[in-house]
């Protein structure tokens, strides 16, 4: 702080004649006012100047104390240049080797992955269209031999009748009843000893050969893949059980024990069982959609035709027990595939978080998946009866549909 004496001592001598003067007392400026922060003169700092009391230090002090500063600052920010040029010497560098390096390797590794799925692709396309061209040639050989074998039969019954309408053109009642054994044991016999077409499998073209492990889970996960988030799969509100609650963007069904009192009834509202429609139907095409069902131990997923009964506790309106729904349902933690009241168990051995439904109907396939492993659940093949809309009941929390 200040003192007396400011005025008296070294440093009160004149300093040069460049020094700058203090335009109150015409001294030199050779303090430096901590306080404000500027330059002053001794008498400043004296009792009575403006600056009395203030923390007052000799300005060539202060000089040497920012020059220090400065020479402190000068060598960490050399230092720091320092560790910067390292850095990009040595660190980048070899982040960039490694890199490149890393990259390089990643390329190997995709084209080696694909150049196996491609050559797997390719064996087991060989291996299918073999297959299909083996079941057709077999089809059709099965198909020759029948021909061949019915024309004959056809030659034969033809010689009967001949030989029959022989008889009867020209033999009279007496040479006819000595022919009777000849008519009746032998030509009747031998014609009624000749049986009518019947069905064979034989002659049918088995699609079973097409069927692959192997290209049904690389077309599934492809077309989840593809499809992703293209198909609008929302709820159809006016569907919904007064034991759901659907979410505002209508993609997220809630169950609840009690029946809401909000919805109005009407002829499309299921009024019994916690189902909901979709708002659009699927006529042709393939189809693919995604159901977060993590939060759930209770509901079913699958389609269902417009035809599917909306009013009461009965079978036809309960989802899987006709012919009118085909749903993957889960219970606890049993799984199963239910149609027509037939529920086929499918024994999983952990709950899927989430659950991709694929619907081809120019195969009339609908396929059960679970994105996260690439596991095939369940495949339904078989015709069905006209548009078929996506289907849902919740009896446990939560469901919701992702795309």
């Amino acid at each position: 702080g200040a003192g007396p004496g400011l005025g008296s001592g070294p440093g009160s001598q004149p300093g040069p004649q460049s020094s700058p003067l203090c335009p109150e007392h015409g001294q030199p400026l050779r303090w430096v006012c901590r306080s404000e922060r500027r330059l002053v003169c001794a008498a400043c700092a004296e009792l009575g100047g403006r600056c009395w009391g203030h923390r007052i230090r000799r300005a060539e002090e202060r000089a040497e104390d920012m020059r220090n500063k400065i020479v402190d600052q000068c060598e960490r920010l050399q230092l720091q240049s320092a560790c910067i040029t390292k850095y990009v010497a040595e660190v980048l560098t070899e982040k960039n080797q490694r890199a490149v390096s890393m990259a390089s390797a990643a390329r190997e590794l995709v084209i080696q992955r694909l150049s196996l799925i491609r050559s797997l692709c390719e064996s087991e396309e060989q291996r299918l269209l073999e297959q299909v061209h083996g079941e057709e040639e077999r089809a059709h050989q099965s198909i020759l031999t029948q021909r061949v074998h019915w024309a004959e039969v056809l030659q034969k019954l033809d010689t009967i009748r001949t030989s029959l309408v022989d008889m009867l053109t020209h033999l009279d009642d007496l040479q006819l009843i000595q022919k009777e054994e000849e008519v009746f044991e032998r030509r009747t016999e031998e014609a009624e000893g000749i049986l009518d077409p019947q069905e064979s499998v034989k002659l049918n073209f088995n699609e079973k050969c097409a069927w692959s492990p192997l290209l049904t889970q690389l077309w599934a996960t492809a077309v989840l893949g593809s499809f992703s988030g293209t198909e609008d799969v929302r709820i159809d509100e006016r569907t919904v059980s007064p034991f759901l609650k659907l979410s505002d963007d209508r993609r997220t069904l809630t169950f609840s024990t009690k029946k809401s009192k909000a919805c109005a009834d009407g002829p499309e509202r299921f009024d019994h069982w916690p189902n909901a429609l979709a708002t659009t139907s699927f006529q042709s095409g393939l189809h693919a959609w995604i159901v977060n069902v993590q939060n759930s131990c209770a509901y079913k997923v699958g389609v269902a035709t417009g035809q599917l009964s909306r009013k009461g506790s009965g079978s036809d309106s309960r989802l899987g027990y006709n012919t009118f729904s085909w749903v993957f349902s889960r219970y606890g933690q049993d799984f199963c595939f239910s149609h027509n009241g037939q529920h086929e168990s499918l024994g999983l051995l952990r709950c899927p978080a989430r659950l991709g439904v694929l619907l081809d109907l120019r195969a009339q396939e609908l396929l059960f998946y679970e994105p996260s492993s690439s596991t095939v659940l369940h495949i339904h093949r078989a015709p069905f009866p006209g548009p078929l809309f996506p289907v849902f009941a919740v009896a446990d929390q939560t469901i919701s549909i992702i795309c």
